[in-house]
């Protein structure tokens, strides 16, 4: 994390947890997490770049399944935003930031 504002990251990775928990509950829409994610661009460096290609395939996949509605897709929004839990979480690990 040398290089990065804690409190910078905290509070991107925050922003980007809460998205998550407004879209499953239908507060929002999956575009606003894909903003919410792209202004997260100090979390997003902090982390290996394998943690950004996970991202963009989870968020590809989630607008996918928002244009086309999930039962042409084949995956479940279910699955895509576990992946992106697990993502925050794993993230949140890597960093070492605190639990909210």
């Amino acid at each position: 994390m040398s290089g990065h504002d804690a409190s910078a990251l905290q509070a991107q990775w925050q922003s980007m947890s809460n998205a998550l928990e407004q879209l499953r509950s239908g507060q929002c829409q999956v575009a606003d997490l894909a903003a919410c994610a792209a202004a997260s661009a100090e979390l997003r460096a902090a982390l290996p770049e394998r943690f950004e290609t996970v991202l963009n395939d989870l968020l590809d996949r989630l607008s996918a399944s928002a244009l086309f509605g999930e039962e042409s897709c084949s995956f479940s929004r279910k699955d895509l935003l576990d992946g992106l839990q697990s993502w925050l979480a794993h993230a949140q690990l890597r960093l070492g930031l605190a639990a909210n």
